[in-house]
């Protein structure tokens, strides 16, 4: 029988609450714990469809809701390189030394901002379908996203207001940011994002908007200086985040290998994380 996942607060000294999740692998000692890094707008519940091959891996899962998403009090003006004292925090709850991260969509800026960050405690990163930081010298940042996606981008780049303002209009989801491979993935074993999506939305949209924010502004750190082993996953039929983003992180760092999907978009190159997983293991094997 799998192990039920836990989930628990952490109240910070200043109040605020961080909810996190732990699912460690069943009937055996844990080998290594990943830090999952959800995408936008998710909450942080760890992937469901990695749990079999998590659990042949020894892998131990964590999550934390990003501020204003889920259990998570929302942090108004917080960027991306803020998640990184709020996984050292949980980590230390947890009482873990070193750790992987593993982030799809948006949550791969925050994956590579661990990796940034803490390298003392980060041992390698993964980033599938991950944004490269907005104003990228040398990269068309809008380049071959679909309309949809690109718009509530750019009102993010005019502000808070232009931002709140957009998606207050209540636009449908354009069906087309996702390809064919897509959709069949979300009909199959990702059909787990109905349930980390809904959770996310329900309370509005502050998490979603602070996220947003957060992609077109300063990251505040320089993926140049992450110095442990990165894998950067990418479909180059992805029409929310387009490959060229992962291809200019993996220009930037030093030690980035880059797996590319000719026939995959968004989702449906998560079908391949399982390798991710692999890959991961295979880095900090040693460490254990």
């Amino acid at each position: 029988m799998e192990k039920a996942m836990r989930e628990e607060d952490l109240v910070l000294g200043n109040g605020r609450t961080l909810h996190f999740y732990d699912h460690p692998p069943e009937g055996r000692a844990a080998e290594l714990a990943v830090f999952w890094h959800h995408g936008t707008p998710n909450i942080g519940r760890p992937p469901e469809p990695l749990f079999e091959v998590a659990q042949e891996l020894g892998i131990r899962w964590i999550g934390i809701d990003r501020p204003g998403y889920g259990g998570s009090t929302a942090v108004s003006g917080r960027n991306v390189a803020s998640v990184a004292s709020d996984v050292a925090r949980v980590a230390d709850r947890l009482g873990l030394k070193h750790f992987a991260v593993m982030g799809h969509s948006g949550g791969g800026p925050h994956a590579l901002a661990c990796a940034a960050l803490l390298p003392e405690r980060v041992l390698a990163a993964v980033s599938v379908s991950g944004l490269a930081p907005f104003g990228a010298q040398g990269l068309d940042w809008f380049a071959g996203m679909g309309e949809f996606g690109a718009a509530s981008l750019r009102a993010a780049v005019q502000g808070p207001a232009a931002k709140a303002y957009h998606e207050g209009l209540g636009l449908a989801f354009d069906r087309g940011m996702f390809t064919p491979e897509d959709w069949e993935a979300l009909a199959g074993p990702w059909s787990w994002f109905d349930s980390v999506v809904g959770p996310a939305v329900t309370q509005g949209a502050d998490g979603l908007i602070d996220d947003d924010l957060a992609y077109v502004t300063p990251w505040g750190f320089d993926c140049a200086r992450i110095a442990c082993p990165v894998l950067l996953v990418h479909g180059l039929q992805d029409r929310v985040v387009p490959a060229a983003h992962s291809e200019w992180l993996a220009r930037q760092c030093r030690s980035a290998e880059l797996w590319q999907r000719s026939d995959d978009g968004h989702i449906s190159v998560l079908n391949y994380a399982a390798s991710s997983l692999v890959w991961l293991r295979g880095q900090v094997r040693s460490e254990g």
